[in-house]
C-alpha cells in the first residue's frame, strides 16, 4: 500500500471512530443521561487528601452508601459555609477508614461517621477489602497517577460515555446476562444506573425518572431483597462485638487527643429495611452501646421529628429533594448539640461589632 493510501485509510478510520463516539454520546444525552464520575480509588483519594483543611473549614464524612445519598453537599456548603469531604464507600464497612484517620497524626478535624449496622458491625472480610485498598492507593499514589486523575476529571466532566461503571465494553457485556455455567453465581439483574449518578464531590443523586418509574424502583428493591435473602452472616456479637467496639474507641480517642471532633449518625431507612434492621440490630445492643463505649455524641434519625418521617424511594437512600430537606434538619440538630460552623461564628462576630 502506498504511503498516501495508508494515510487516507488511517484518516477514514479515525473519522469513523469519531463519528461513532459522537453518535454514542448524543444517544446517551438524548436519553437524559448527564456526565458522572467514576467513583473509584482515584476520586476517593482526591477527597482523602482534603482532610487536612483547617477544622473550621471542613467536616469529613465516612460511612456506607446512605450518607453519600442523604448528605446534599451543596446545601451543606451553602448553610454552614464549610466544605463537606465525602469519604464514604458504597456497600463497605467504614471502620478501616476510621482507623486510617485515627492513625493519621495530621488529621485533627471534624468527623461524622454514618452507621448502617449491617455494614458497620460486619465481620465479613469482604466489606473491608475495598476500603483497605483505597487507603493503600492514597498512600502510594504516584505523580503520574495524580496527573492522570486530573486529565480524566476534565474529560469525565463533559462526556457521558466515559462512565466506565455503566458504559464501558466490559460493563455492557456484563449486562447481557448470558446464562451462567454451573456453579457460577451472579445476581438476577443489575442495579439501574438511574438509581445514582456520582458527582465530583462524590454525592450520589437519583435521576428523576427513577423516582417515577415503578419498574426501576422494583428492580432496586428486588435486588435488596435478593441480597438480604442470600446473606447468611450473623450479626457480630459477644467477644467479637467487644473487639469491634474497642477498635472503634481506639481510633476515636486518637482523633480527639489531637483536638478533633467525632460524631455518629444513624441515617434513615424505611420500608422493608427499618423493621428488619431493628430486629437484627437491637438499638440498645448496638447503637446505644456504640455511643456509650466510645463516649461519643450521636444523632439517630428516629429521635428527631425533623428526620423521623422519611419514606425512601427504595427503602435505603434518599432522593435529592429529600436529601436537601434532611441536610437542613441535620445541620440544625448538629448545632443544637454544640457542633460549630463558620457561619455561626461569623454571625456572632457580626453581632459583636
Amino acid at each position: 500500500m502506498r504511503s498516501s493510501d495508508f494515510k487516507k485509510a488511517a484518516l477514514l478510520a479515525l473519522a469513523l471512530v469519531l463519528i461513532a463516539i459522537a453518535c454514542w454520546e448524543l444517544y446517551l444525552r438524548n436519553d437524559d443521561i448527564k456526565p458522572a464520575y467514576d467513583d473509584g480509588e482515584d476520586l476517593w483519594s482526591n477527597k482523602r487528601g482534603m482532610v487536612y483543611e483547617p477544622k473550621d473549614k471542613s467536616t469529613v464524612f465516612i460511612g456506607s452508601s446512605r450518607i453519600k445519598y442523604d448528605l446534599d453537599i451543596d446545601t451543606w456548603k451553602k448553610i454552614t459555609e464549610e466544605h463537606a469531604i465525602q469519604l464514604a464507600i458504597e456497600g463497605e464497612c467504614p471502620r478501616p477508614l476510621l482507623e486510617d484517620l485515627g492513625n493519621d497524626k495530621n488529621f485533627k478535624g471534624k468527623l461524622i461517621i454514618d452507621v448502617t449496622e449491617t455494614l458497620f458491625f460486619s465481620s465479613s472480610p469482604f466489606t473491608i477489602t475495598r476500603p483497605g485498598k483505597y487507603v493503600t492507593y492514597f498512600k502510594k499514589r504516584t505523580p503520574a497517577q495524580l496527573a492522570s486523575f486530573q486529565l480524566n476529571r476534565l474529560l469525565e466532566s463533559g462526556l457521558v460515555f466515559l462512565d466506565k461503571d455503566n458504559f464501558s465494553l466490559n460493563t455492557m457485556l456484563g449486562k447481557l446476562h448470558i446464562p451462567n455455567r454451573k456453579g457460577v453465581f451472579s445476581p438476577p439483574f443489575d442495579f439501574p444506573l438511574e438509581l445514582g449518578r456520582v458527582s465530583y464531590s462524590r454525592q450520589n443523586i437519583m435521576m428523576d425518572r427513577f423516582l417515577t418509574d415503578t419498574a426501576l424502583l422494583g428492580q432496586a428493591t428486588g435486588l435488596w431483597l435478593f441480597y438480604d435473602k442470600i446473606n447468611d452472616e450473623a450479626p457480630v456479637s459477644g467477644d467479637s462485638l467487644d473487639h469491634v467496639l474497642q477498635r472503634v474507641k481506639n481510633a476515636v480517642d486518637k482523633i480527639r487527643q489531637r483536638g478533633g471532633q467525632v460524631l455518629f449518625v444513624r441515617t434513615p431507612s424505611s420500608g422493608y429495611y427499618w423493621p428488619t434492621e431493628q430486629k437484627n440490630f437491637p438499638r440498645e445492643k448496638y447503637w446505644d452501646r456504640l455511643l456509650s463505649y466510645t463516649n461519643s455524641p450521636g444523632i439517630h434519625f428516629i429521635d428527631h421529628k425533623e428526620t423521623d418521617h422519611f419514606i425512601l424511594p427504595e427503602w435505603s437512600h434518599m432522593s435529592q429533594p429529600q436529601a436537601i430537606e434532611f441536610t437542613k434538619s441535620f445541620i440544625k440538630i448538629l448545632e443544637e448539640k454544640g457542633w460549630q460552623f463558620p457561619h455561626k461564628q461569623n454571625n456572632t462576630n457580626s453581632k459583636n461589632l
